[in-house]
C-alpha cells in the first residue's frame, strides 16, 4: 500500500471514530433526557397526590416554605397539601409570611397541619389558617405569646476596662444596646411593641379558630398545652398522626383510594453550615433585639 493510501487509510479512522464519538454524546444526551424526564414525569403524571411540606426547628426564614406552598399550589398533580409542623417558633416576620401564604390557600387547594412533637407559638402560629389541625396527644400546642430578650454587659465592660461611645441621631435610637443601661423609655416602647405583636397573634387564633376573644385571652399568656388540653380548648381539631391528617387531607380534596404522597427534597448543606447555622441566628438575635414568636422550653 502506497503513502497515500496509508493516509487515506488513517482519514477513515479518524472520521469513523470522529463520528462514533458523536453518536456516542448524542446517545449520551437522550439517555439523560429519558432519566430526567423519568423524575420530572411526576409533575405530569395523571394521579391524585397529596404534597407534605415540613416546618423543622426554629423559624427564621419563609422563602423555603413559601417556595413549596407555591410549588404545590401550581402543580395540578397536587390535590392537597399537608403541613407538618414540628417548631417550638421563631421570628415573627417569616412566621407571619407562612401564615400568609396558607391563607392564600384558602379555597385554592385544602392545607391540614399535623403537629409532630411541637407546634409552638410561631410553630403554632403558621398553622392557624389550615383547614383542620391535627395533633398527637402528647404534642406541645399553644405558647400564644411574644418574647424579646438582649444581654446587658454594662458590668462586664467595666471590668474589663472597655467602654463604647455612641453618636446617635434621637434619645432612643440605641435601643437594646449592650453596652447601656436600660431606660424606663426603652421598656416602655419595647413593651408597646411586645403588646402590639401580641395582639396580631391573638387575632390570628380568634379568626383562623373560629373562637371568642374572651375564651382565647386566658390562653394567651404564654402557656403551653398537650394535644389532648389543645383539643379540649378549641385549639386544634382531632387528634391524630402525620398518616391521619394525610387521610384528612384526601378526603378534603375527594381523593378516590389511598393517596400518593411526596416532599420536596431537603437541601443539602455543608457540614459546616448544620453545625453553625443554629449558632449564627442564635448570636444574631441574642445582640440584637428581635420580637419572637418563640416557646422556650428551659426558660
Amino acid at each position: 500500500m502506497g503513502e497515500a493510501g496509508m493516509k487515506l487509510q488513517n482519514q477513515s479512522s479518524v472520521n469513523r471514530w470522529v463520528w462514533i464519538s458523536l453518536g456516542a454524546v448524542f446517545l449520551l444526551f437522550i439517555i439523560v433526557q429519558i432519566v430526567s424526564f423519568s423524575i420530572d414525569r411526576t409533575k405530569f403524571h395523571l394521579g391524585e397526590k397529596v404534597g407534605i411540606v415540613s416546618i423543622e426547628g426554629a423559624i427564621f426564614s419563609s422563602e423555603k416554605t413559601v417556595k413549596e406552598l407555591d410549588d404545590f399550589a401550581e402543580r395540578k398533580d397536587i390535590k392537597a397539601i399537608v403541613l407538618r409542623i414540628d417548631s417550638p417558633g421563631g421570628s415573627v416576620a417569616p412566621t407571619q409570611e407562612i401564615y400568609e401564604k396558607v391563607k392564600t390557600l384558602r379555597g385554592v387547594k385544602p392545607v391540614i397541619a399535623s403537629v409532630g412533637a411541637v407546634a409552638a407559638s410561631g410553630g403554632y402560629y403558621a398553622a392557624l389558617e389550615c383547614e383542620k389541625i391535627v395533633a398527637n396527644r402528647g404534642s406541645i400546642i399553644g405558647s400564644i405569646g411574644v418574647i424579646l430578650e438582649y444581654p446587658v454587659a454594662v458590668d462586664l465592660l467595666e471590668k474589663i476596662g472597655l467602654r463604647f461611645e455612641t453618636v446617635k441621631s434621637g434619645e432612643v435610637k440605641d435601643m437594646g444596646n449592650p453596652t447601656r443601661e436600660v431606660t424606663e423609655r426603652d421598656r416602655e416602647i419595647f413593651q408597646s411593641v411586645i403588646y402590639d405583636l401580641h395582639r396580631q397573634f391573638l387575632d390570628a387564633v380568634v379568626e383562623g379558630r373560629s373562637l371568642e376573644k374572651s375564651m382565647v385571652e386566658p390562653l394567651a399568656d404564654g402557656r403551653v398545652f398537650t394535644g389532648e388540653q389543645a383539643l379540649n380548648l378549641g385549639l386544634v381539631d382531632t387528634l391524630g398522626t402525620l398518616e391521619n391528617a394525610i387521610e384528612i387531607a384526601a378526603n378534603f380534596a375527594k381523593i378516590t383510594g389511598k393517596p400518593k404522597v411526596i416532599s420536596h427534597k431537603k437541601e443539602r448543606s455543608g457540614l459546616l453550615d448544620y453545625l453553625l447555622g443554629d449558632a449564627k441566628q442564635t448570636a444574631s438575635s441574642w445582640f440584637q433585639p428581635k420580637p419572637a414568636y418563640r416557646w422556650q422550653w428551659e426558660k
